[in-house]
């Protein structure tokens, strides 16, 4: 079973779980940028956890399917169309051999997650089947084949079709943050202002970060910090003093201090905020608790 791609879209890339324990080799963690989403779309079509999906960044995908298959788009409000029969949001659906799909461009959110029962089963990179601009595999373009897999046989029970989900989980309301490790070398009117100000997403920001424009931090320290190991959603913030979230295809290290890390939910908010969009960060709830 295969599907063919027509057209990849602005950005279109194959994504899984990731391939963690590579960062001694200086290859990033990569996966999923909205992890919930990607996840919640594998589970509508009864494949295991990590199995791969397609993540296409404001639509555009256009894909044939070769033989008989079952998916579902999940992430945003973008549109699964099926031969020009349209889905409902994180709809199930039955595709025909032959048939033509479409993903369209969404109203809110950036990152939808097409799922096919089986996963795409290209060959994996330091195992992981998720894009990297460094290792591989490539981004899908037009003309390429990509493999679909078959469900193992001792997985659960396969979701009916017309299944939904509960809707594209976008998050309007602040991301929660845990401070630090280097909230300290900022003042203490810096991490105030950090906590209470509106931010702007920058349009030049990508899957390795998400750049925001508002009120300048000003550090408390003005040494030079080692370069040190960071992670998903850390909030790093260089000399301008204009934080920058940290999203999947982080670098292994950074050079600049961070001032606070996004929960996992946060961080898979902050995977579908488009250019443009106002955030606020507070202390995440479980954290104001003595």
């Amino acid at each position: 079973m295969t599907v063919t791609i027509l057209r990849a879209g602005p950005l279109t890339v194959l994504k899984d779980r990731g391939r963690p324990g590579h960062a001694g080799q200086g290859v990033a963690p990569s996966g999923a940028v909205d992890r919930s989403a990607y996840a919640r779309a594998n589970a509508l079509v009864g494949n295991p956890p990590g199995a791969a999906a397609l993540e296409c960044t404001l639509g555009g995908l256009r894909v044939r399917f070769d033989e008989p298959a079952v998916a579902v788009l999940a992430g945003t409000d973008a549109v699964l169309s099926v031969g020009g029969n349209r889905a409902g949001v994180e709809e199930v659906v039955e595709i025909p051999a032959g048939a033509e799909v479409t993903v369209t461009m969404p109203r809110r959110g950036l990152r939808s997650y097409l799922a096919v029962r089986g996963g795409f089963a290209v060959a994996e990179v330091l195992g992981s089947r998720s894009t990297d601009r460094l290792v591989g595999p490539p981004r899908p373009a037009a003309g390429d084949v990509l493999p679909i897999g078959a469900l193992p046989p001792q997985h659960g029970e396969i979701p009916p079709l017309g299944s939904t989900g509960d809707g594209p989980r976008l998050g309007d309301g602040p991301w929660e943050v845990d401070l630090g490790p280097r909230d300290d070398w900022f003042t203490a009117s810096a991490v105030a202002t950090f906590l209470s100000a509106e931010y702007t997403v920058s349009p030049a920001g990508d899957s390795v970060g998400l750049r925001l424009t508002g009120p300048a931090l000003s550090r408390s320290r003005t040494a030079e910090l080692p370069s040190e190991g960071v992670v998903r959603g850390a909030v790093q913030v260089p000399p301008d003093g204009q934080p920058i979230v940290f999203q999947a295809d982080h670098p292994v290290t950074g050079g600049y201090p961070v001032i606070a890390v996004l929960t996992p939910a946060a961080a898979d908010r902050a995977a579908q905020a488009r250019p443009g969009a106002k955030v606020r960060f507070v202390v995440a709830a479980a954290r104001l608790i003595d």
